[in-house]
């Protein structure tokens, strides 16, 4: 089971900054080419990448670069800098289809085998952030087996559509709620889009509250200090494992008793409130047996 709660990104071009990133507490660094870097420092970006990867993955980091969109002409370039043993996978924006998936494996099956790479080990996750990419979330998230999440991007989909994002961000409640239900659909995870308010701590706490009950299982960061807020929000906490140990106890006993359905604290227990318990219940064990 992938556990990604925070994805933070890390400007390409910024040697130090890659070198800070390697005691950060993301569950996985995201080294950008893209938006951060600007055009003229596209290839530098690269090659500190390129550089800092087998450092970052010594210290215990899991590296997954954010490439340039595929109709920019830059992303096979990018690629190619960064596709190794060490790289868990890439990130990729504005994909608005899943032929665009099948151009980018089709890239990384080439770079893979001149790296003397299992075919498959580069994962995926492409950023579903325009009208087109929201229309055809289910197609995108299920187009291949290196796919293992999609991210949601409320800028550039704000600005694809003509609308300004209010502070209530309800210009983009359906493409958000889209993205979670594509992705549990194709089996892969949901990641939210980054929080721009980077010093604003309760901001984020409010909009982590308000996406997690969607099925988002991460969030994208922009700063460090937003880390340990979505680690511990994207994370179950003691009351909800208490609550689900208590819940399988309570049901345990009911089909003891030969009953299919049973009660705790005034609320009906049956079958699915029970699988969800026993999947926040796994959740949990995984993420204490990784030290998350």
């Amino acid at each position: 089971m992938d556990i990604f709660r925070s994805l933070l990104f890390v400007p390409g071009n910024r040697k130090d900054m890659l070198a800070k990133a390697s005691t950060l507490p993301a569950d996985a660094l995201v080294p950008d080419m893209e938006d951060s870097v600007p055009y003229k420092e596209k290839q530098h970006a690269r090659q500190l990448i390129r550089e800092a990867v087998k450092a970052l993955v010594q210290q215990g980091q899991t590296v997954i670069p954010r490439i340039n969109a595929l109709n920019t002409g830059l992303a096979k370039e990018d690629l190619a800098a960064v596709v190794s043993a060490q790289v868990y996978g890439v990130t990729v924006g504005k994909i608005d289809s899943s032929w665009e998936i099948s151009q980018i494996c089709d890239l990384l099956d080439g770079l893979e085998r001149q790296a003397g790479l299992t075919l498959g080990h580069t994962r995926l996750i492409p950023w579903l952030e325009t009208s087109k990419a929201i229309v055809n979330a289910y197609e995108i998230a299920s187009a291949s087996p290196r796919i293992v999440g999609v991210a949601f991007g409320a800028e550039d989909f704000t600005n694809d559509m003509g609308v300004q994002r209010s502070e209530d961000s309800t210009q983009v409640a359906y493409p958000r709620a889209a993205v979670a239900v594509a992705a549990r659909a194709a089996g892969v995870l949901a990641f939210d889009t980054p929080y721009v308010n980077f010093r604003d701590m309760k901001g984020l706490e409010q909009e982590i509250h308000s996406v997690v009950p969607l099925g988002f299982n991460g969030k994208f960061a922009i700063h460090p200090g937003q880390l340990d807020t979505i680690n511990n929000l994207f994370s179950p906490s003691s009351q909800e494992i208490e609550y689900a140990r208590a819940v399988i106890a309570a049901f345990e006993e009911a089909e003891a008793r030969g009953s299919g359905a049973t009660s705790l604290d005034g609320k009906m227990i049956d079958v699915p409130v029970v699988k969800r318990a026993y999947n926040l219940l796994a959740l949990a064990d995984t993420m204490s047996r990784r030290g998350a």
